[in-house]
Order: structure tokens, then C-alpha cells, then sequence
């Protein structure tokens, strides 16, 4: 690696031609808009005397890959970055190298967890680190299979999205168990302050016991667009249905291993279409999804969260809105091709599609319509927990 003249030299016997090949280590090769914005590395092969002397030797292979395109938006950082990871170097058995283009320290602070499941070892920032790093071989570019999927039947074969999310858990537990004994603690010496007599502590920041048959349904929070604009009736109504409800709001500043937590001890999951349905990799397989699908986002919603999550082995749900409980209706008259013909509009390109469907819309549910779905998964959950279905348990304490 020799990033002084941002390339890796491949040193190879002698009398071999001189060859140079330029890459771009970012998985969307198909999006020319995203490839133009990310930087360059050349390969090229040079004979043994030409090579710059090392100053790092490592035993393992490099993965070169690089954080930028999308980076920001959390569905790409997990679809274009870390499931790609995890399918490139998983098997290594983390001893593997990352080495990072367009590396940002906020991200490694996000993601630092489960970068440290898939390698031992510090990544590299290719541009910072001005030291010459050789290694055995490198691997260019990281594999990806599609949106948000790890295929068992490709390379490396018998993996799977389950697998995925197995390295998240292994990933957050350390941390949240920190968490964890923290709020003990200081519950505890809230409790001694404040005089109550010494009696075991529940954990903190839990709700109390509930019910066993009242499962846990989380509602991701949005704000900006694709709000849910009767969000307190949608939780008075869940909770009349039978559901124990709590409202995850997540900003950039949220820790993951918190999202993680509660998603990983919720039973079911409710959440407009967006970055944040990401976050249905938390969930256990055998919970619920509930994704409600605003106008002109069918598609979308079902490609990119509806299907994987189905993968993942949940009780996928897509609400698909009705005219009336867009805000959009609010705008344009009865029978307005934006209102009744989302597809046609959806032809005039993706920047119309993004100003009007994306960024304009919000959503008022009809509750008595929503709460037919709550009923079916509330249902749904309560009956696998009578028959005792097999379930991965939550994150153990």
C-alpha cells in the first residue's frame, strides 16, 4: 500500500509487463452519479527492485473499500457498506485488514462495534496513513448481492442474513450490557439518597413487567417528512389493542447499540417508509413489520425493506395508504394523477418522484383501518407464544 501516490504496488517476478489498472472501491457500480464522487486507487505492478520498502508488514490480506457515496444515510451505510463487509471478509475470521478510503472518524465511532467483529485490527485511512503496508494479497471493492440480502447459494456460500445479524448481536451485547449495569447502578444510588428501603432493582429505562401476553411493539418516529401526523392516537390505539408501546425517535447522535436494544427486545415494529425501517435488522426472527407504504413509494418500500425483512424471517406487513390519509390530499384536488395515479407520475423521473412523494408527503392514518393490522400481529404474536414457536432470545443481561 502505498498511498503517497495513492496507489497499492504488486510486486511480481521479474519480466513481467508493467500494468496499471484504476478502481473505485464502492459497491453501487451501477449509479455513475454516486462512482464519479469516489476516488481513485491504482494497481499497478511493478518488479521487486522498483517496489517501495515496507515499513508495516502484515500476514493477513487487506480489504480495501471505501465509506463515501452515500455514507450518511443509514439504509446505505448497511446495504452498501457493512452486509458487504460482512460478505466480503466474514469469513476471514476477522484476521483481515480494513483499509479505508474517504474514512470519517464519526463513522467508525457509529459502526466501530461491528467493524471490530469482522477484524482484530485498527483499520487504515488510506489518505492519512503515509506508512508503505505490505500484506500478502489484497482485496479490491467488496462484493454486494443486492439490497440488503447475504445469498447462502453465492460466495461465501452457506451465509445468510441471520448470520448478519448474529455478528450484530455478538457486536452490541458487550456494550449494552455496560449500559446496563450503569443504570443499576445509578438507580441504585438514586434509591440510597434518597432513602427507600434496599429492595431488588428491575432495570432501569425498561417499562414494568408487563403481561406475557402483551407483546412489545416499538414505533420508529420520524420527523421532516413522512410523519406520522396522529402519532398519540396510533399509540393509544396499540396500546388498546394489547400492545406495551414505546416511541424510538433515532437521530444521528443516537447511539446504535440503543436502537439495538429496543428493537431487540421488541416483539413488533411499526414505521413509515424510510432510511430508519433499516433498523428492522434489529428485530428478532418470528416478530412483526408493520411498514406503512405512502403514495407513490410501493416499490421502494417492498424492494429495499419488504422483502429483506421477509429474509430475515419476520412477519412482513405493508400498509399501503389510501389517498385520503396523505397530506397530499390536502394539496392537490380529487382525482389528481398525484393522488390516483402515483406510478404515471412516478415516470416524469426520480426527482419528481423524491420532491413530491418523498419529501411533501405525511401520512394520517385511518386508525380503524390501522388498527385491523395491529389486531391480526397482536394475535399473530400472542398465539407463537402460546404454542411456544421457536424464537431467537433477546440480548441476554
Amino acid at each position: 500500500m502505498h498511498s503517497a501516490s495513492a496507489s497499492f504496488q504488486l510486486v511480481s517476478s521479474a519480466g513481467r509487463p508493467a500494468e496499471e489498472e484504476r478502481i473505485r472501491p464502492y459497491t453501487r457500480k451501477w449509479e455513475a452519479h454516486v462512482m464519479k464522487t469516489i476516488d481513485e486507487v491504482r494497481f499497478r505492478r511493478v518488479p521487486p527492485g522498483e517496489a517501495a520498502r515496507c515499513d508495516v508488514r502484515h500476514d493477513m490480506p487487506a480489504v480495501l473499500l471505501s465509506t463515501g457515496g452515500f455514507t450518511g444515510n443509514v439504509y446505505h451505510e448497511f446495504n452498501d457498506g457493512l452486509l458487504p463487509m460482512f460478505v466480503t471478509a466474514g469469513h476471514l475470521q476477522r484476521r483481515v485488514v480494513l483499509v479505508i478510503l474517504e474514512y470519517h472518524d464519526w463513522w467508525m465511532t457509529k459502526y466501530g462495534d461491528v467493524v471490530s467483529r469482522l477484524s482484530a485490527f485498527p483499520p487504515i485511512d488510506f489518505t492519512a496513513d503515509r506508512r508503505v503496508h505490505c500484506f500478502p494479497e489484497v482485496i479490491a471493492g467488496l462484493r454486494i448481492h443486492g439490497e440488503l440480502p447475504v445469498d447462502p447459494a453465492r460466495p461465501p456460500e452457506g451465509r445468510s442474513i441471520r448470520d448478519f445479524r448474529r455478528l450484530l448481536d455478538d457486536a452490541y451485547r458487550p456494550r449494552i450490557n455496560y449500559l446496563e449495569r450503569m443504570e443499576r447502578k445509578a438507580a441504585r444510588k438514586q434509591r440510597r439518597a434518597s432513602g427507600a428501603a434496599a429492595t431488588k432493582l428491575a432495570l432501569p429505562n425498561k417499562h414494568p413487567a408487563a403481561p406475557a401476553e402483551r407483546p412489545k411493539l416499538v414505533i420508529v418516529s420520524r420527523t421532516g417528512s413522512r410523519v406520522i401526523e396522529n402519532e398519540e392516537e396510533l399509540k393509544a390505539v396499540a396500546a388498546d389493542v394489547g400492545f406495551d408501546v414505546r416511541v424510538v425517535r433515532p437521530e444521528r447522535s443516537t447511539e446504535m447499540c440503543k436502537i439495538y436494544r429496543d428493537l431487540n427486545a421488541s416483539d413488533a415494529m411499526v414505521g413509515v417508509h424510510g432510511a430508519a425501517m433499516t433498523h428492522f435488522l434489529f428485530m428478532r426472527p418470528g416478530k412483526v413489520f408493520i411498514q406503512v407504504v405512502p403514495l407513490g413509494t410501493d416499490w421502494a418500500a417492498n424492494e429495499y425493506y419488504g422483502e429483506p425483512a421477509a429474509r430475515l424471517g419476520l412477519r412482513y406487513v405493508g400498509y399501503k395508504i389510501l389517498p385520503e390519509e396523505s397530506s397530499l390530499a390536502r394539496e392537490y384536488p380529487a382525482g389528481h394523477p398525484v393522488l390516483t395515479d402515483p406510478a404515471g407520475v412516478a415516470q416524469r423521473g426520480w426527482d419528481v418522484t423524491k420532491k413530491v412523494y418523498l419529501d411533501r408527503q405525511n401520512v394520517r392514518l385511518d386508525l380503524a383501518r390501522f388498527r385491523e393490522e395491529l389486531v391480526a400481529a397482536h394475535r399473530y404474536l400472542v398465539a407463537g407464544k402460546r404454542k411456544g414457536r421457536p424464537k431467537t432470545k433477546p440480548l441476554a443481561i
